[in-house]
């Protein structure tokens, strides 16, 4: 199952020595063999057509670009000419909803191969990443039962691992990123908010949404990121731990908060964790429990909820797509409910309170002298769709899933989630590294470099079972 890097195969297809079309052919393949349920729409013939336009300009002599011949499977929330788009509801959004966007633009004209349209949750509200409309994929790692690929981007890491896409697109605005690659045994990142911009992707949350994507490994994470970077209108520069040669994990200080998530983790992933910090430890790492309270309240706003996304998200939902609140499925449209009774007072007090605690949490890193923090990205057990049946058991085991990952965007921070083993039902577990606001080519040096050590998820987890044939 181990498959070359993301800038082997670039390499092969720049120089000839393998196609784009082949490598088409090969995602066209995996995907008609899978049942694993990735795609709410395949675009085979699509594929084909992009792969030869890769291929007739190496033959021109032309460089088609960093990410030449690459398959990308796209969250059904992203915008794609000629694709129909649902954002995860019952019905098809209208056409001005397929213009493209920043991350597809810009993916399309480095060489990158759209291959089709992945499942979210509806309107992307949800961390489990159940969709009762138009379907669920089935996470890869159970054998047995169907478990839940997190969300809202439930599609992205089971396309990866079926063999039909080496890049994944999501979007991330309380943990849809991060979430999934955790819950699939993949990476994802969540950039600094506001680094990339977020057209051409149905809104979630103005002030909290990004754009992004996942990987197999952080090696490839760290490719694509800064192929795409330059791109990006006001983007800052690669930050110079990135580019140097130095060791990034020489003098690295990571910190783990002493209160909070660490103590309502399962125990299990906890351990898991655990270990692999020692590993880091071992490698010349410092790590020491540290204070972090902001991180803490952070995450106890996100999670009481209402004050922000449901209001954004109903706002939008009002102006663009006018009488869709009534079709919504109950996991979503229950939550909007309180949408409308919040004032602007709160509303404005909550945007004043994330601004606080960001700077607060900043100082106090500079003042420990830390340089990153570690947390699980997971709290639980990705669970099975069965257990998920009542609304209240679906509501409990939303908030627990986003308790690791909202923190990080209500500070606008930037957090990659790499897999570091199994836990005691044999699914993936992510670890999170969080980096300062604007440290993002920083954080990507240093997770790739703990990847290096650690190993990547097929060397650190192995296959998984539903894919391992």
């Amino acid at each position: 199952m181990t498959r070359p890097s993301i800038a082997r195969i670039a390499a092969d297809v720049r120089s000839g020595a393998t196609t784009a079309r082949s490598l088409a052919e090969d995602a066209i393949r995996s995907y008609e063999a899978s049942d694993l349920g990735a795609y709410i729409v395949f675009d085979a013939e699509g594929a084909r057509r992009q792969a030869d336009a890769v291929d007739a300009a190496v033959a021109r002599g032309q460089d088609p670009g960093p990410l030449a011949g690459f398959t990308v499977s796209v969250k059904d929330l992203y915008g794609v000419e000629g694709l129909p788009i649902r954002a995860g509801t019952r019905r098809e959004l209208p056409q001005r909803w397929q213009r493209e966007g920043f991350l597809v633009r810009s993916l399309r004209r480095l060489g990158a191969v759209v291959v089709g349209k992945t499942h979210t949750v509806e309107l992307a509200f949800g961390g489990v990443g159940l969709n009762p409309n138009t379907g669920t994929p089935i996470n890869p790692w159970d054998p047995s039962e169907h478990r839940a690929p997190g969300g809202s981007s439930s599609g992205a890491g089971v396309s990866l691992w079926e063999g039909s896409a080496v890049l994944a697109l999501g979007s991330d605005t309380g943990g849809s990123v991060r979430i999934p690659a955790s819950a699939t045994g993949v990476v994802g990142m969540r950039h600094t908010t506001g680094r990339w911009p977020t057209d051409g992707v149905v809104p979630l949350s103005t002030t909290l949404d990004t754009v992004g994507f996942l990987t197999r490994t952080v090696a490839d994470t760290r490719y694509v990121f800064q192929a795409i970077d330059p791109l990006a209108p006001g983007g800052d520069p690669p930050d110079t731990a990135a580019d140097s040669d130095s060791d990034p994990l020489a003098g690295l200080r990571i910190g783990i908060p002493r209160r909070g998530l660490w103590q309502e983790t399962q125990s299990d992933i906890a351990a898991v964790l655990r270990r692999a910090l020692a590993e880091l430890e071992a490698a010349g790492v410092h790590v020491a429990e540290v204070d972090a309270p902001e991180l803490q309240e952070a995450g106890e706003r996100y999670m009481a909820g209402g004050l922000l996304i449901p209001p954004e998200r109903t706002e939008s939902l009002e102006r663009h797509l006018p009488g869709w609140t009534a079709i919504l499925d109950p996991t979503v449209g229950k939550r909007l409910e309180r949408a409308h009774q919040v004032s602007a007072v709160e509303y404005i007090g909550l945007l004043r309170i994330r601004r606080r605690l960001s700077a607060s949490l900043h100082a106090r890193l500079d003042a420990q002298r830390i340089d990153l923090l570690a947390t699980p990205t997971l709290p639980i057990t990705p669970p099975t769709l069965a257990s998920l049946d009542d609304l209240d058991v679906y509501r409990a085991v939303n908030r627990a899933i986003l308790s690791g990952t909202g923190p990080v965007s209500m500070l606008d921070m930037c957090a990659v989630s790499l897999p570091v083993g199994l836990d005691a039902h044999a699914m993936p577990t992510g670890l999170q590294l969080i980096g300062r606001t604007g440290t993002d080519h920083a954080l990507l040096a240093r997770a790739a470099a703990a990847e290096s050590v650690l190993g990547t998820n097929v060397q650190r987890i192995g296959v998984a079972p539903r894919v391992a044939g």
